[in-house]
């Protein structure tokens, strides 16, 4: 079993040290056991969870989410880990969804922009001050 001191970890799974000591005081991962001198140890059990945080992170999992997906993976439970995984795509087809309204919106906007003049000549401000006076 490999040992690794804090950064030695850190820097294998690509993280800070701070970001070990964060997730160990937000319970992602477990706090590690000290030598008699007092350094932390660490085993690859802790580096597959930091992988796999840094994974699931990637995919755009919130940490609060990734504490529910640790605790699927430690029961095995493929199906729940399915369903989070339909959850999470879900969220994401709704973000694209409302990024492609927004693109549409700001090229509709752009498009009738004459880049030059008076500023109650630009559709672009004219919108975002009725959205602000409208707030």
């Amino acid at each position: 079993m490999t040992q690794f001191a804090i950064g030695q970890l850190a820097s294998a799974a690509g993280v800070g040290i701070d970001t070990v000591r964060y997730y160990e005081r937000s319970g992602l991962l477990k706090p590690a056991k000290r030598t008699a001198s007092g350094y932390r140890k660490y085993g690859d059990s802790e580096l597959d969870r930091l992988n796999f945080i840094r994974g699931a992170q990637h995919l755009g999992f919130s940490l609060n989410e990734i504490a529910e997906l640790l605790a699927i993976s430690s029961r095995g439970d493929v199906k729940a880990m399915y369903e989070a995984a339909k959850l999470r795509l879900a969220d994401i087809d709704h973000r694209i969804s409302e990024l492609q309204r927004m693109r549409a919106a700001l090229v509709n906007l752009m498009s009738g922009c004459p880049q030059e003049g008076m500023p109650g000549d630009c559709p672009i401000l004219r919108a975002l001050l009725n959205k602000e006076s409208s707030q």
